[in-house]
């Protein structure tokens, strides 16, 4: 019983010194495989000595189109007010109130009554004058004959041939007064002066109407194509002029797109036509044309739309992701740049617009440079960083301890 007693102390010292043991290599070897990646993760964070390391991507310089989204109003291809050209009462409508119409189409009939009675009297005005001109011409050629012998006088000759000329010119005025009359005939059917489509009509049928009234009976707008009228400020039509005059932009031929006002893109593109040369005074902007196809006719007349198109291609550009640009207090665009001895540079760069899933960059960064993208919460101005190329996956050194800890 003493001896057993004597070596549970021995037992239990030894047991204690295994457990110590083991728990300080658990420790070691915890800390030995932590030491790859300073923030605990596998992904990007701390070298082997404490440096962060920093993904980047080399800049260079990419023609852009300078892209511009203007709000613009949709305005008929062609517009055309019917009205009478002769006076009389409405006899009939012969169109669909809000249908198409096609060129030449009658639209209305005048009452003709008055008119044939016209062209009747006109035709029999025309057949007198040209008897008495027949006449006159008889006379005239049987006085020659009988002048020359003197059986009549030299003037009564004088006056047959003068009788003549004027029975001929009769007969002109009366086939114009003939030919006037048959127009005003033919003008009772009121015809459609363009195709396209027809408003409701502005009078009825037993309704008078005057010639050259100043109020249309009918409108026809031809909606296919369409014109949408773009208005820009008279500020950036003279910055987008001086970029093409000094070499740093070209012109742009890219279509025309049509954002709707629920938001909807329209299926067809468009090309620009013309531009004002002069400034709406009002406004302070200029009016750019576009003509669009609209064969279902989606776009009426009035609508307003938001025109989305390049009128120019900017060949100084720089293309920069969105995770590499950043803004200061201000609302400044900054970037991080690796200097040439891995130390990081701050620089304020002008990027107001973006392009896809970058930032277009005009000022702030040269051809070359390179801009960090991935790890840009971890580093500060002037600090020392280990760059690789974004994208590329960490490499995580094997830890330096015993083996089996």
């Amino acid at each position: 019983m003493a001896g057993r007693s004597s070596s549970s102390p021995s037992i239990a010292r030894r047991f204690s010194r295994a457990v110590f043991a083991g728990a300080t290599i658990a420790t070691l070897a915890l800390a030995g495989c932590s030491g790859g990646d300073g923030n605990g993760r596998g992904g990007r964070g701390r070298g082997d000595e404490g440096t962060p390391q920093v993904g980047f991507v080399v800049v260079q310089q990419s023609q852009v189109p300078i892209v511009s989204e203007l709000n613009g109003r949709t305005s008929a291809y062609e517009v055309s007010d019917v009205r009478p050209q002769v006076s009389g009462v409405i006899r009939a409508r012969l169109f669909t109130e809000g249908g198409m119409v096609r060129a030449g189409q009658t639209l209305y009939q005048i009452d003709p009554a008055p008119f044939q009675a016209a062209v009747a009297q006109a035709r029999a005005n025309l057949a007198a004058a040209r008897a008495n001109r027949d006449a006159a011409r008889t006379r005239a050629q049987r006085y020659a004959p009988l002048a020359r012998m003197e059986a009549v006088s030299q003037q009564d000759l004088t006056d047959a041939e003068s009788a003549a000329r004027q029975g001929d010119a009769a007969v002109q005025q009366a086939r114009a007064a003939l030919e006037t009359a048959e127009i005003n005939l033919r003008y009772t059917r009121v015809p459609a002066p363009i195709s396209g489509r027809i408003s409701r009509s502005l009078v009825t049928v037993g309704a008078l109407v005057t010639a050259n009234q100043t109020e249309a009976i009918a409108t026809i707008q031809r909606l296919d194509p369409i014109y949408v009228d773009i208005q820009q400020s008279s500020t950036d039509l003279l910055a987008l002029r001086r970029a093409l005059a000094s070499g740093g932009a070209v012109p742009a031929s890219a279509a025309v797109r049509l954002k709707l006002q629920d938001g909807s893109d329209y299926g067809y593109a468009g090309t620009v036509q013309f531009s004002e040369v002069t400034v709406d005074p009002s406004t302070g902007t200029v009016t750019l044309r576009a003509q669009f196809p609209n064969p279902q006719g989606l776009l009426l007349p009035g609508m307003f739309v938001q025109a989305i198109f390049a009128q120019a291609i900017d060949t100084r550009a720089i293309l920069v992701p969105e995770a590499g640009v950043s803004r200061d207090p201000r609302g400044n665009a900054t970037v991080f740049v690796v200097g040439r001895d891995n130390r990081i540079v701050q620089r304020t760069v002008t990027a107001d617009r973006t392009q896809g899933t970058n930032w277009v960059v005009t000022a702030g960064l040269n051809p070359g440079d390179r801009v960090v993208t991935e790890g840009t919460a971890r580093v500060r101005p002037g600090q020392l960083v280990q760059p690789v190329p974004a994208g590329s996956s960490q490499r995580v050194a094997p830890p330096t301890g015993r083996r089996g800890g």
